[in-house]
């Protein structure tokens, strides 16, 4: 029977796992410096640009949040990004969310381009197979959102609607076994 050899990093091996580990005291500090900065300004300029700039409620602002974290990691990680230019592309892409969003208030056109219009998949204990197909989700994942809520059931359901953020909203049907709260969602003129 043979014996396994031992293991032995090659030179280059133990040089390259101690250089991912930590390169040196000064990339340390560089990046503990842009954190104390670069933080409390990306909140300070959240702060300025209100609640709607982080409030998810279609995919351009999931867009946004997404881009927004990617830049802080970046301006935190890479040496190549200077503070300064990492904080303009932070205010940059806040401003072009305000813009966005204070468009689509005052234009329905813009509104139209940015965001998606809510989509029933369940009425009165029913799957809406055309709209469930038209937005990909599957019988399954259906049934899956359906047991994890309050309805529980296929039957106890009053209606299940995929949002505009991508979240499901389920409404069980009520204690007279009605649904009501989807009807005025604007979803009453949906069919199956």
């Amino acid at each position: 029977m043979s014996q396994a050899a031992p293991l032995v990093n090659a030179p280059g091996e133990t040089a390259m796992l101690s250089e991912m580990l930590f390169q040196n005291w000064s990339g340390l500090a560089r990046t503990l410096i842009v954190a104390l900065l670069a933080y409390p300004a990306l909140l300070l300029m959240l702060r300025l640009s209100g609640k709607r700039t982080l409030a998810k409620l279609n995919a351009f602002d999931l867009v946004v949040t997404v881009a927004l974290g990617s830049t802080l990691a970046t301006i935190l990680l890479s040496e190549s990004v200077a503070l300064a230019e990492g904080l303009l592309a932070l205010a940059t892409l806040i401003g072009l969310q305000w813009i966005v969003a204070w468009s689509s208030v005052r234009s329905g056109f813009v509104a139209d381009l940015v965001r998606s219009d809510a989509t029933l998949l369940v009425r009165d204990g029913k799957i809406c197979h055309g709209a469930r197909r038209r937005e990909r989700v599957t019988e399954d994942e259906l049934l899956t959102v359906i047991r994890q809520s309050a309805a529980n059931a296929l039957e106890n359901t009053g209606a299940v609607i995929l949002e505009t953020d991508g979240s499901f909203s389920v409404i069980p049907l009520n204690d007279e076994g009605k649904p009501g709260a989807y009807t005025h969602a604007g979803l009453e003129r949906q069919t199956h």
